[in-house]
């Protein structure tokens, strides 16, 4: 049995835009047909440790209460309530809070190791943000971005 299943698998997605809000869709990849007849589009498709970085990304991402309606009201994060805060020590505090609860109700998740929350060059409204977790029932960690919040 592979060592990291109980990660999971699910549908890889890629960022589609990120101006407003970030937009994600469904990744594909080409496959090419038997007998060099030409390729045809496919579901990509993430696995194991991949797959938890991929969905501690979409928890952090996603308002909190966002998915109540579907029977998730603990999904999500606080995250979004920075936007329009000023980019100061006290907004990235809030932002590892906001961090540490949402890894908390991920159950997969044994212990977070690093949150790394900065300020973006020469770009005042922006923090970035990068994690390192480790999973349960692993001895390997997992790193999460970095990726950028647009706190305007």
């Amino acid at each position: 049995m592979d060592a990291n299943a109980h990660l999971l698998t699910d549908l890889g997605i890629d960022l589609f835009q990120h101006k407003i809000r970030p937009v994600y869709r469904v990744g594909d990849v080409e496959k090419r047909l038997p007998a060099g007849r030409g390729g045809v589009k496919d579901i990509r498709i993430v696995e194991g440790r991949n797959n938890l970085g991929q969905a501690i990304l979409m928890r952090l991402l996603t308002p909190m209460g966002e998915l109540a309606g579907l029977g998730h009201a603990d999904y999500g994060s606080r995250l979004t309530n920075l936007v329009g805060e000023v980019n100061t020590e006290t907004t990235r505090n809030l932002a590892r809070l906001y961090i540490l609860e949402s890894l908390k109700k991920e159950p997969r998740v044994e212990k977070v190791i690093l949150i790394k929350v900065s300020e973006v060059f020469k770009q005042p409204s922006m923090i970035s943000i990068e994690l390192e977790v480790k999973p349960v029932d692993s001895t390997d960690t997992v790193t999460i971005g970095p990726f950028t919040l647009n706190l305007s």
